[in-house]
């Protein structure tokens, strides 16, 4: 049993060790730029960018198509965040939003629907042995994007979910180093919801109490 366990380790560091260069870079750039965006630099616009064209290669070269048409999505949102970020001053700011129960609800069945669609366009127009894992992730992903742009709550929550989905796919297909990375993703993403809800109920939640309070007043 242990003679096995040191095998597959020794197996696991092997593969890492064999991990292409471009990997290698999409994977570093990757956590770096999410780092930064934590630190709220605006650096991480550029590194991410770094990330996104590497790992468009490495999907697109290991059939993954729907996380290689995903990443010229990023793209698009990392050009239009370094832009907001330059263009944004404190009176800008935006504050953290959540989704009631019917935005809870029309999300679930947007993401479902566009995971079907993707999933049927992959499998019959690609070659890819994944079509509807790869097309379920590909729409958690644009859809946890599209709600951290707008500053929304729940995008934490769907990229924990994703993140978590990834890590046995990238095994499968033999990006362990990558992997890993979604690992640290898992662990950011989580960390990201606790901060992120703690802010929320911070300033939205007594704002409300305070309209609330104001209305009754007038009353």
């Amino acid at each position: 049993m242990h003679a096995s366990s040191l095998s597959v380790g020794q197996q696991l560091i092997q593969e890492i060790r064999n991990t292409t260069l471009l990997e290698w870079v999409g994977a570093i750039t990757g956590a770096a730029c999410v780092y930064l965006a934590a630190r709220q630099s605006i650096w991480n616009w550029l590194v991410a960018i770094v990330s996104v064209l590497a790992y468009s290669i490495v999907f697109y070269k290991n059939q993954l198509y729907g996380d290689a048409v995903l990443q010229m999505y990023f793209l698009s949102t990392c050009v239009y965040g370094w832009y907001f970020w330059l263009k944004k001053t404190e009176k800008d700011e935006k504050p953290i939003t959540s989704l009631t129960n019917q935005g809870l609800a029309l999300t679930a069945l947007a993401t479902v629907a566009l995971a079907l669609v993707l999933g049927f366009i992959l499998d019959k127009f690609t070659p890819t042995n994944v079509p509807y894992i790869d097309g379920f992730c590909t729409a958690v992903s644009f859809v946890a994007q599209l709600l951290m742009t707008r500053k929304v709550l729940q995008n934490w929550a769907l990229w924990v979910f994703v993140d978590a989905c990834y890590v046995p796919l990238y095994i499968y297909k033999r990006l362990y180093l990558t992997a890993l990375l979604y690992v640290i993703l898992f662990v950011i993403a989580y960390k990201g919801y606790i901060d992120w809800n703690k802010q929320y109920k911070k300033t939205v939640i007594p704002m409300s109490k305070g309209l609330h309070l104001e209305k009754k007043e007038q009353n």
